[in-house]
């Protein structure tokens, strides 16, 4: 079993609330380990947007979970350099970059990171399993009916946000991840169609898949009041990230030694809690 590191101060997760920061939460709080969640409702409370709110938030603090901010700020990723900066200052020892695979941006921020000189583990993630049971794509499956501007062409390597909240824990608590970037992936390559047979086969229901053009997917997430930031951020996403990394890498066995969760395994373990059929008539 891998040593881990005791330290009685906290770890602070930003965006705890959030699909990996919750389950990074969770995982850290079951070992025992102190954990200060940082979100606007937090306590003492943090927002990207606040300035004032980072250092009371870092004070005290051992490590850090960051997910890089894609729609929170603006220049997200000057604000994320800053934020490690005043880490370091504070006394953090180790930070660890929550970053998206095939995002200029998300790169560029794991090299202003790494340059402060932080002891700074990035991981840098595909789409996320998850998207489809606790994020924009949860209703529309439940609707039975899924529009999106991707084909049987544009595949992915989806991975699963609880593969990347054991990789971040161990890069929190454990030697050995300094200095590294691990890019997570499933261990296969699907694409959203494919997805949504393989959701529809593990919930028992007809599902159907509507590729549209990026323009018409914006238009219509628009009319069905999709906020403008998130509309921008999930077509720029669709026309310009998806396909570009159409191979699986090795993120997952490398941090934890196991191979990472397959797609099968998430849909048939989210189906069995019921969420792909609740409030649906069947």
């Amino acid at each position: 079993m891998t040593e881990i590191m005791r330290d009685e101060r906290p770890t602070l997760v930003l965006g705890g609330t959030g699909k990996t920061g919750r389950r990074v939460a969770d995982r850290l709080a079951a070992r025992g380990l102190p954990v200060r969640v940082g979100s606007r409702s937090g306590q003492p409370p943090f927002d990207w947007a606040d300035q004032s709110t980072w250092t009371p938030v870092l004070q005290g603090v051992r490590a850090a979970y960051i997910p890089y901010p894609d729609l929170v700020i603006p220049e997200a990723t000057k604000a994320t350099r800053a934020f490690a900066e005043l880490a370091i200052d504070q006394g953090v020892t180790r930070l660890v970059l929550l970053t998206g695979r095939g995002e200029d941006e998300a790169q560029r921020a794991e090299r202003e990171v790494q340059d402060t000189g932080a002891d700074v583990t990035v991981v840098r993630c595909s789409w996320f399993m998850q998207n489809f049971s606790e994020d924009y794509l949860l209703d529309p499956i439940r609707a039975g009916e899924v529009v999106l501007p991707a084909d049987e062409g544009q595949l992915d390597p989806f991975v699963d946000a609880d593969d990347i909240a054991d990789v971040a824990v161990a890069a929190l608590t454990e030697p050995g991840h300094a200095g590294q970037v691990y890019e997570l992936t499933g261990p296969r390559l699907l694409s959203f169609p494919e997805a949504v047979v393989e959701i529809a086969k593990a919930s028992g229901r007809d599902i159907t898949y509507v590729p549209v053009s990026v323009d018409d997917y914006a238009a219509g997430a628009a009319e069905q009041g999709v906020p403008a930031e998130l509309v921008k951020f999930l077509t720029y996403l669709f026309s310009d990230v998806l396909g570009n990394n159409p191979h699986v890498a090795d993120g997952v066995q490398r941090s934890l030694g196991r191979p990472p969760r397959d797609f099968t395994d998430y849909a048939t373990r989210t189906a069995a809690t019921g969420t792909w059929t609740q409030g649906v008539d069947r």
